[in-house]
Formats: structure tokens, C-alpha cells, sequence
């Protein structure tokens, strides 16, 4: 990850392509990667033998692999490890630009966090926010030390070059690294007699190194403002940094495999069965002030929230310091649309999504039909065009350049197609509901996180395709966004009234293993479900249509406008105007018919 991270933020590139440094390290990202998954293999056949209770030997057979590969939960997090390896590394051995090493570090990220949904985290009490405190913690950790190493191992001059953007990323990962931590310590220990187990005094040496690695990385910071620091401080204060980070890993490693002390949540997950299957103690039955008032938090989608919002306001700031402004209502939409997707994961909504299909449903008409809208009018990719820095040098395109590139790739013109938009945007809910899919993605936290993402990004890329505001790698014609929200609305229908139809249950007997004590008719919920699916869908569809005929006619105006305009300076000058000379075009082509005729 260190070696990827420097190749793709780290290094100069040159349109694009990878220079000779970064041909240079590549190697031994791909060398790393080839151990890594070597590790994977390796701690398969561990594992195997462990639960044989035999030799390694024993753990070779085929059979007993492919079905501890697919019938157990740590298995399948291995084979999704080996899964990504295999595919970093074909990445890695053909990168020539640097969107490969950008695909490589995602697939190792995903490796990486994925099976941490499976991790003692996932038992323990509020395991939601455990879960999301834990994933940020090692994902900004990985960054962090994998950026130290990056810095350590190109060269004196790209390091000299590199160390400015690396201490501005790294002051992201510090925070995140604090906050995530806090939150993790805080969901495992007791407060006060936690603290004097042996799994507190591993978080107290923990803290005490990180605090350390921030005075590293404050000096760091003084160092280049001042313009003061030379190559051989730096590299002392990068060796050092490792150094430290390395024993903070150590320990964190040694946490991971120590059982924290019982802490009064995870006795009430004891007393409380439904907590070991959706991670939420059993509310009491619905009313409207317990569904305003409930909040469990999810720190996964709570997480990617907080750092999307940082982000933007972040960019805000950045265009007001530099004397530009930001429209108000795009920042209020942004933020409301952020209110809308906490209170349908981590607020009532999402509380009680997790016992009955009705609210599951209200959740999802919010995530994929309401908060999306409030983003795309929030144009946040114009804001980060307008706010990523540019190139280091004329020839690098830096995470502007590379956000420009990507909004013009094929890639982009594939899914900004108005079909496949609304393929993914309707389409998909008959693959989750009425498929098998739905009941086994409602047994997990990785699962509900997955849907959830799916449902906003769905969403998202459906109505920044009819009505946004930011870039599109496609001039779609209003008629034809006319013509896909009318689909968008008759697909929607015939999918609930479908819904409304069924006779049997589609969540595969997760809701009937919860034995909730209200709202018992578990068909009937399901039918409720459909209807307000159906009516919530349909609003914000109606909705885009009137958007949709507005900016059709405000189109048409400025339009009417610049032709009035073209021809007023055409007769001022005493030149033909534009419609004059279509007219014109028109009679010539004509006379040469009639010639023709003749």
C-alpha cells in the first residue's frame, strides 16, 4: 500500500503515465503483493489445520478447502483477500498509468477492511460504531504508514519534491486516526475499570505513540513552511516516524488478538438476543416520537458522512479564502441531503429498518429516491474542480487533471447513459427483491452497508444524469430524460404492485427470526412496504419531470436570447443574421433540386 499510495499521489507523473521513479518502485510493489498474497494462501492452509486439528499436510485436501472457502465466514474473507491479490498484482505488472495503481491501491483497501466486518468488533456491544470506528481507523493507519514507507523508499529529490503533499494527507489520516480510535476504545472498555485491564494499558502505550507521532508530524510541518529542512533531517524524521509506527502497529496487532474486557453493552447484547443478529437491542413498537428520537449510530455510513461533509466544507472554504463564492443553497441542499441519509441508516428510520420491511423500505425510497437529489444539486464535483490542486509541474495532470479524465472516459460515458442509468436506478430492485440476494444481505452489517451504498450511489447517478448541474460526459436532450423519468415512474409502479402481489415473505426468514412482539403479520408489513415504496418513489420522479421541463425551457430561453442577440450585432453591422443565412442555405439547396428535377 505504501509503495501504490507514493506511485499514485506521491510522484510526479506525466499526463498521466508513470515517470521512471515510479516505473522504478513499481517493482517492488509488485514483489509485495506477491507475498502478500502468499500470506493469504499460507494462512488458509493455517487455518485449516487448526480446525483439523491435525498436520499441514491434512489441510491440503481440496475438498475440506473449497468448502472452508465457501461455507465459512473467515474462508470467504481469505478467498476475497486472494481475489484481490491476484488482481493487484495482474494490475500492477501492467501498470503503464497511474489509473492502474489507483485500481491496484483500492483493491488492497478492500482487502484490507472487508473482513474487518467479521472482526471481534462485529460481537462486541454498539458494534455498529465499532464496526465503522475500526474500518476508518485501519484504513487512515494503512495510509498513513503506508505513506511514511512511500517517502522512505524513492528518491532523495521525488521525496523533496513529494513531502508538501504527503504531510497535508497525512494531517487527514492523524484526525481520522484519533477520532476512529477514541470511538473503538470507548465501545470496548468500561471507563473506569476497563482502564486497568491489560487491553487498556495496550490502548494507553497506543495513544502515548500516537501522540508522539503527531509531535513527529508537527515538526515535520514546521520544517517545510519554514523551507528550512534539509534531505538528512528529513530522512531522520521519516525513520524515526517509522519507527514509532511500527511498535503503534505492533501493539495494534496485539489488540486485535486480546479480548477486551466485558463492557455494559455487551452485557445487555448478552441479555438481549436480537442484538447477536442485527447488532440493535429490540426497540419498542414504532411511534412517531420513538422513531425521531431513536439513533443507534452506523459508524461505517456515519463515517462516510462525516468525511464527505469535511470534504465539501472544506472546499467552501477553500473557494472563500480565495474571494470566490459558493452558492447557499447548494451547501443547504449538501446538508440536508446528510441529514436525510443519517436518519435512514443511523436515526429511527434506521433503527427500526432493521426489524420490519416497511421501515426497511421507508429507508430505502430516502437513500436512493430523496437524498440523492439534494447531492446532485449540491454539484459537488464542480466544487472539486474548482478547488483540487493542479499539476505540480505542466506536464503532471495531478487529482484535477485526473478528475477531468475520468469524467471524460468511456467508462463514464458508459454509465451516464440514460438506459443504463436507469437499468442500475429501477432494475436493480428486482434483482435484490425478488432474488435470494435480499434475505442474505439482511443477515449481516457488511450487507446492510453494501445495500445502503448501492441504493445512494444508484440514485445519485440516476438523477445527476436527468437534472444535475455538475460536468456530464453527455448532452442529453431533454425529450429523451422526459422519456426515461416516464420509464423511470412506470417501472417503479409495475415493481411495487409486484411487491404488493407476492403471497410469500422475500427476506428468506430474517425478520421472522427476530420474534418481534408488534406489528407480527410479517406479509402484510411486507405489502405496507410496497405501498410506501410506491408512493414515495413516485414524488421524486414527478419531481424531476417539473425540474426536467424547466430547465428544458430555460434552455430554449437562453437559446432565443443568443440567436436575438447574434442577429442585432449582424444588423448593426450590416450582415446577414443566422437565420437569415440558414434561410439562405435552405434556398440554394432547393434551386440545385429544382436544377436537378430539370
Amino acid at each position: 500500500m505504501g509503495v501504490l499510495y507514493a506511485i499514485g499521489f506521491l510522484l510526479l507523473e506525466e499526463h498521466g503515465r508513470l515517470n521512471r521513479e515510479s516505473q522504478r518502485i513499481k517493482s517492488l510493489a509488485l514483489l509485495a503483493t506477491i507475498v502478500w498474497l502468499a500470506c493469504a494462501v499460507g494462512g488458509v492452509v493455517v487455518e485449516v489445520a487448526n480446525l483439523l486439528g491435525g498436520g499441514f499436510l491434512d489441510a491440503f485436501d481440496l475438498t475440506t478447502l473449497s468448502s472452508f472457502l465457501r461455507t465459512t465466514s473467515i474462508g470467504r474473507d481469505y478467498l476475497f483477500q486472494i481475489v484481490m491479490a491476484l488482481l493487484a498484482i495482474a494490475l500492477i505488472s501492467r501498470a503503464k498509468k497511474v489509473g492502474a495503481i489507483y485500481f491496484a491501491l483500492a483493491a488492497t483497501m478492500l482487502a484490507l477492511l472487508i473482513p474487518l466486518f467479521q472482526s471481534h468488533a462485529a460481537s462486541a456491544g454498539n458494534h455498529g460504531l465499532a464496526i465503522g470506528a475500526l474500518i476508518f481507523h485501519v484504513g487512515a493507519v494503512s495510509l498513513w504508514v503506508g505513506g511514511v514507507f512511500g517517502l522512505i523508499l524513492i528518491s532523495p529529490r521525488a521525496r523533496e519534491l513529494s513531502i508538501t503533499r504527503f504531510s497535508a494527507l497525512a494531517l487527514w489520516a492523524a484526525v481520522i486516526v484519533g477520532v476512529s480510535g477514541s470511538l473503538s476504545a470507548w465501545t470496548r472498555l468500561n471507563f473506569w475499570s476497563g482502564w486497568h485491564s491489560r487491553y487498556g494499558v495496550l490502548i494507553l502505550i497506543k495513544v502515548a505513540l500516537f501522540a508522539l507521532l503527531v509531535v513527529i508530524g508537527a515538526k515535520h510541518r514546521r520544517g517545510i513552511a519554514s523551507k528550512l529542512e534539509g534531505g538528512r533531517q528529513t530522512i531522520r524524521l521519516l525513520l524515526n516516524e517509522c519507527l514509532v509506527m511500527l511498535a503503534a502497529t505492533a501493539i495494534g496487532g496485539w489488540l486485535s488478538t486480546s479480548v477486551p474486557p466485558t463492557s455494559p453493552a455487551a452485557l445487555v447484547a448478552d441479555r438481549d438476543p436480537s442484538i447477536a443478529i442485527t447488532g440493535i437491542a429490540m426497540p419498542s413498537a414504532p411511534t412517531f416520537g420513538r422513531i425521531l428520537s431513536a439513533y443507534s449510530p452506523d459508524g461505517t455510513m456515519l463515517g462516510f458522512l462525516l468525511l464527505i461533509t469535511a470534504l465539501y466544507i472544506y472546499g467552501v472554504v477553500v473557494l472563500s479564502r480565495r474571494g470566490d463564492k459558493w452558492p447557499v443553497g447548494r451547501t443547504i441542499a449538501f446538508a440536508i441531503s446528510v441529514s436525510l441519509v443519517d436518519f435512514a441508516t443511523s436515526g429511527g428510520i434506521g433503527v427500526y429498518a432493521h426489524f420490519a420491511f416497511s421501515y426497511h423500505m421507508l429507508g430505502h425510497m430516502i437513500l436512493g429516491m430523496i437524498a440523492p437529489i439534494g447531492f446532485v444539486l449540491s454539484a459537488p464535483i464542480t466544487l472539486a474542480l474548482r478547488t483540487l490542486p493542479q499539476g505540480r509541474t505542466p506536464e503532471e495532470r495531478g487529482i484535477r487533471g485526473t478528475l477531468i479524465s475520468i469524467i471524460h472516459s468511456k467508462y463514464s460515458v458508459i454509465i451516464t447513459n440514460p438506459i443504463v442509468a436507469l437499468a442500475l436506478f429501477d432494475g436493480s430492485l428486482f434483482v435484490l427483491y425478488m432474488t435470494p440476494l435480499f434475505g442474505k444481505l439482511m443477515q449481516s452489517h457488511s450487507g446492510h452497508f453494501a445495500m445502503d451504498i448501492h441504493f445512494l450511489l444508484a440514485g445519485y447517478l440516476f438523477f445527476y444524469v436527468i437534472v444535475g448541474i455538475d460536468p456530464n460526459p453527455r448532452k442529453i436532450p431533454h425529450i429523451v430524460r422526459i422519456i426515461v423519468l416516464f420509464a423511470a415512474m412506470s417501472i417503479h409502479a409495475f415493481f411495487s404492485i409486484a411487491l404488493l402481489s407476492t403471497t410469500s415473505l422475500l427476506d428468506g426468514g430474517y425478520f421472522g427470526s427476530l420474534h418481534r412482539l408488534w406489528n407480527t403479520n410479517l406479509l402484510a408489513d411486507q405489502h405496507t412496504g410496497a405501498a410506501l415504496g410506491w408512493m414515495m418513489g413516485e414524488i421524486p420522479i414527478l419531481l424531476a419531470l417539473v425540474a426536467t421541463f424547466i430547465q428544458w425551457i430555460r434552455v430554449d430561453t437562453r437559446e432565443a436570447r443568443r440567436i436575438d442577440r447574434a442577429a442585432d450585432r449582424a444588423a448593426a453591422m450590416g450582415e446577414e443574421d443566422e437565420l437569415a443565412r440558414y434561410n439562405k442555405y435552405l434556398a440554394n439547396l432547393a434551386k440545385g433540386d429544382q436544377r436537378r428535377l430539370e
